[in-house]
């Protein structure tokens, strides 16, 4: 993941201040507790609202093969079967599952860039079970919301960092990984450390 030292600096990087299709990093002045350390790929940002899943924050012992019996989905998981997520604090007993945009569902997937989709529907879920199935998939419990301008706030208080995601390989961090290690990477790939974020916090 490739970007500018004034990037970096300004945190948001579009030319309209929305982020939608990048990643947001919690910094440690986030002060609120359920985002610590979390690292969010936003799928909606715009005047109104903002919407992200979580991608660092796997369900304990929870995996598509034993979500999906539950589910009512039946067959075993045609491609990697990956962690279920905590996709954040907002509707958690609802299912949204972030996916290459090799499937579509076009009635009810949400295209987010020209290589990922957010569907809610239970055909992405079925997908998964068929030669259908997306090449890439991660299925998360809630999301996290934000009103018009909460988000920015938080952002100008330094408690978000912006991360531009320019290509799939950029996406590795989605799909591929341990999610612990996510928050580190993250930070990596816009060229910060984590002993540099805390000493800024110490002088702050």
């Amino acid at each position: 993941m490739v970007i500018s030292a004034q990037s970096k600096i300004d945190g948001i990087g579009e030319d309209d201040g929305y982020i939608a299709g990048q990643l947001i990093i919690a910094s440690p002045a986030m002060m609120d507790k359920r985002f610590h350390n979390a690292v969010i790929y936003m799928c909606v940002h715009d005047a109104e609202q903002a919407m992200g899943i979580i991608i660092n924050r796997p369900k304990p012992d929870l995996k598509l093969s034993s979500m999906l019996p539950h589910l009512n989905v039946k067959g075993p998981i045609t491609n990697e079967d990956t962690q279920v997520l905590y996709g954040g604090p907002v509707e958690t007993e609802r299912g949204f599952v972030l996916h290459s945009r090799d499937f579509t569902d076009p009635n009810n997937s949400l295209p987010l860039s020209d290589t990922l989709a957010l569907t809610t529907s239970k055909s992405v879920l079925s997908a998964l079970t068929k030669s259908n199935a997306p090449k890439r998939a991660v299925l998360a419990l809630g999301y996290a919301g934000w009103q018009s301008g909460q988000l920015e706030a938080e952002i100008m208080r330094n408690s978000w960092l912006v991360a531009p995601v320019f290509s799939e390989a950029d996406e590795d961090i989605i799909f591929t990984g341990e999610p612990r290690h996510k928050w580190k990477l993250a930070l990596s790939a816009i060229g910060i450390t984590p002993e540099f974020l805390s000493a800024k916090a110490g002088h702050a």
